[in-house]
């Protein structure tokens, strides 16, 4: 028989990373089981019934999916906006050499290290001054600028792991600046963009703290649900929670497929 403790040691990375798997995903399988249940008071905390009632009528709460497509819109338009900007910085930091280079570089990260709640007051001080209406623009452009970091440094790890002589050998071919970046460096850094793009989303769609700074009167999905934890949990918001995750390991297992038929595809 095998030694207890050598079989430990030889496994004990694998069995560190499936349990810390299992602590992340323990609270979403916690949501997805009480999006079956039928509580008989306001609050979804404890185990009653199985029921489907919530699956058949996940807008049965009012202006709950109001909240969800507010949220969905600005999330959509703040990584569109944010991705395209990002992008474009990455190549700028990682390609170029110009004045004040190392200080947009540090600045361009500040709103990572920056606590939310200072950000937030600050935007909020900014929005007031200027006069401007809270709202769904003051949101967007909060959400922009916050997720601007996050597309720089995805975009830009992606970038510096480049092999320059693609683009190159590119040019040698008599490919013009638009084609290369099109056939060559585009889909090169198309990983990086992508996961740019999906944590722009994930982090637009779930913020609650700078949005509740400058929202107004506005109301999006993460504000309902903290305004229904006060009067009660309906079991739509479990349901709303868990179509959210079962969409993103779909996407993310889209991904991983694509990625894998690529490899195969490229020849040895």
């Amino acid at each position: 028989m095998r030694n207890p403790l050598t079989w430990l040691r030889r496994n004990l990375v694998a069995i560190a990373g499936l349990g810390t798997l299992a602590y992340m995903i323990l609270p979403n399988v916690v949501v997805t089981v009480f999006s079956f249940n039928n509580p008989t008071g306001r609050f979804n905390y404890a185990w009653q019934e199985f029921s489907l009632d919530a699956w058949k009528d996940p807008c049965g709460v009012a202006d709950m999916c109001g909240s969800l497509s507010l949220s969905l819109q600005i999330a959509l338009w703040s990584t569109l906006v944010a991705t395209a900007l990002g992008t474009a910085i990455a190549f700028a930091l990682v390609r170029y050499r110009f004045r004040a280079r190392g200080a947009v570089n540090s600045l361009i990260f500040l709103p990572m290290a920056m606590p939310e709640i200072v950000m937030a007051a600050s935007l909020l001080a900014l929005f007031l001054n200027m006069g401007i209406q809270l709202g769904f623009w003051t949101i967007l452009i909060a959400h922009i600028m916050f997720c601007l970091s996050f597309v720089v440094a995805a975009v830009k790890a992606r970038v510096l792991s480049m092999d320059p002589r693609l683009e190159e050998a590119a040019r040698d071919l008599y490919a013009g600046p638009v084609q290369t970046f099109v056939r060559v460096t585009l889909p090169i850094a198309a990983p990086g963009i992508a996961a740019g793009a999906l944590l722009s989303f994930a982090l637009s769609f779930d913020d609650f703290i700078i949005t509740n700074f400058n929202s107004g009167n506005t109301v999006t999905f993460p504000m309902f649900v903290w305004g229904s934890a006060q009067r009660g949990t309906p079991v739509q918001i479990n349901v709303i929670g868990t179509a959210m995750f079962v969409i993103a390991v779909l996407v993310v297992l889209a991904g991983q497929m694509v990625g894998n038929r690529r490899k195969k595809a490229q020849p040895k």
